[in-house]
């Protein structure tokens, strides 16, 4: 379909609206960027949305929090990539045209990268010629949505590829895709209940992992799990404290922020839980037996650092 100066004409009226809306929605409720934005349980579904004017993702951000969904927002490509890692969202929203690395662009990393290669990509953009299109799906992307969009249609699409997604990654190992490792997909039912409870922990704590605030003792509480057995899951199957597994996967992440983007060092610290980015340099040197602008031009010059530093998945 041919994108005509009338369709524009409708295009930006209707953004116009969006944006009308929003407006009196903003003084409301107010999207915090990279911050899961509803109070749901943990184990709801989780989706990422990047583009650089929220203010039209505004009705959608509501629809899928009134769904019951997680919603984070991040403002450019860069910035989501970065929270893409950290998050592991179940499903990402993706604007083609953003400041620094477009979307075409994130997508083709998240799909190299094993720690997020299996998330699915949904393309939301104003740009609906064909040869677009067809760039946003030879990149990786599951489904392509023109805006102006329809909010029920959206919320079709995300239930319709979210089912998908969980139907894949419960697929016995027998079946056509042979050749695709499944971590952290295993179905909770058929997992013994030390194996099931350190699920659900590793879960926790790569939500919250970018939170400052973020103790064993919150993954204990929100489990109802005496600390010391908790540790001691952590000590069976990772041999580590929970303390430790904090703070090891706070320091991968950012590793591989540092390598796989090109946010300051100060914008990584923030993603990772630390506010202070001398005590993040401090930690991460500790860790490295590096600092992190050392460890920054290592890897842009040997690439092949990053291959042992991807984030922990769940069991």
């Amino acid at each position: 379909m041919l994108f005509t100066n009338e369709n524009k004409q409708k295009c930006k009226k209707t953004n116009r609206l969006h944006r009308g809306y929003v407006t009196i929605a903003n003084r409301k409720n107010a999207i915090t960027p990279g911050v899961p934005m509803s109070n749901s349980e943990v184990q709801s579904p989780h989706i990422l949305i990047m583009d650089d004017d929220p203010d039209q993702l505004r009705l959608l951000v509501a629809a899928l929090r009134n769904a019951s969904y997680r919603v984070s927002v991040a403002l450019n490509g860069d910035q989501g990539y970065a929270r893409a890692t950290v998050l592991l969202p179940d499903l990402i929203f993706l604007d083609v045209r953003m400041p620094g690395r477009n979307g075409i662009t994130i997508a083709r990393l998240l799909k190299g990268n094993p720690a997020t290669q299996d998330i699915p990509i949904i393309f939301i953009s104003a740009l609906i010629n064909q040869d677009e299109r067809l760039a946003g799906l030879r990149a990786g992307a599951v489904d392509y949505i023109c805006k102006p969009f329809h909010v029920d249609e959206i919320l079709e699409r995300t239930r319709i590829h979210l089912s998908l997604s969980q139907r894949k990654s419960t697929l016995p190992p027998d079946t056509a895709e042979k050749n695709i490792v499944l971590e952290g997909k295993t179905p909770t039912a058929s997992l013994p209940t030390n194996l099931l409870l350190r699920q659900i922990a590793s879960e926790y704590i790569f939500s919250h992992i970018h939170e400052p605030s973020l103790k064993s003792s919150d993954v204990a509480s929100s489990m109802q799990v005496p600390m010391r057995r908790l540790n001691a899951l952590f000590e069976t199957s990772d041999g580590t404290s929970v303390f430790e597994f904090i703070r090891q996967e706070r320091m991968r992440r950012a590793a591989l922020m540092l390598g796989q983007s090109t946010l300051t060092i100060a914008e990584i610290a923030i993603e990772v839980g630390y506010p202070n980015p001398a005590n993040f340099s401090t930690e991460f040197k500790k860790f490295w037996k590096k600092s992190p602008t050392q460890f920054r031009n290592e890897s842009q010059i040997n690439p092949n650092i990053l291959r042992g530093i991807i984030p922990t998945k769940p069991v």
